[in-house]
């Protein structure tokens, strides 16, 4: 694994939390190699907001309440926008791959809460990549370039930690009504159904935040 990967993935699942202090030194002995590929991780994280500068080194950043309600606010219409315009332009292989990427979805979350095959992670790469498909199927990468930024953030990745089997379907449900409208060519329908989508996750996300000035368990399992 490359020092971005390892360092990006440590951040997003709470290993390397809020604050921690990040040198070239302490990763390349964590990592065992060089500092040059380090230094280089480190730039690309601070220029995605993982990051942030000190005279020595970096700390991972922290986000309050406030930042995580403006991200989402930022997200919802960003994503409303790219569903409203996959209405206009996806095409049939856009819509079979969020069909797709739906169904895998459901059978994982199936997996997940029936048998145990499935884990957690594997349930938010699924719902990741439905988004994926919708952003795509806008044929804006400007857009994806923007959110490709927002979702990411530790909060956002691992908020579906607090979620449910029932907040999980309802998710799920959600998926559908916004593929139902794309594929009917309801523009209203698909960005007011993203929206609904993603402050419905928000606000399982929020009572969970607390003071994160104080309280950093949040981003362990």
């Amino acid at each position: 694994m490359d020092a971005y990967t390892y360092i990006k993935k440590a951040i997003l699942q709470g290993e390397f939390p809020p604050k921690m202090r990040l040198t070239e030194e302490y990763l390349a002995n964590e990592l065992q190699m060089s500092r040059t590929p380090i230094r280089e991780a480190l730039k690309h994280l601070e220029s995605e907001g993982l990051t942030v500068s000190m005279k020595r080194g970096v700390r991972v950043r922290h986000y309050t309440k406030e930042d995580i309600q403006q991200i989402y606010d930022l997200r919802t219409l960003l994503e409303g926008y790219a569903a409203s315009q996959a209405s206009i332009y996806r095409t049939n292989q856009d819509l079979q791959e969020m069909k797709a990427a739906n169904d895998n979805y459901e059978q994982t979350i199936n997996d997940y809460f029936k048998n145990g095959e499935s884990t957690i992670e594997d349930v938010l790469e699924l719902n990741h990549r439905f988004h994926d498909c919708v952003i795509k199927a806008s044929q804006n990468q400007h857009v994806y370039a923007h959110i490709s930024k927002v979702v990411v953030l530790p909060l956002i990745f691992r908020s579906f930690y607090w979620f449910n089997e029932d907040q999980l379907r309802y998710s799920l449900e959600a998926h559908h009504t916004i593929l139902k409208a794309i594929q009917e060519q309801d523009m209203e329908r698909a960005r007011v159904a993203m929206y609904e989508h993603i402050y419905h996750g928000r606000d399982q996300v929020l009572p969970h935040i607390g003071d994160i000035e104080e309280d950093y368990s949040i981003y362990k399992k």
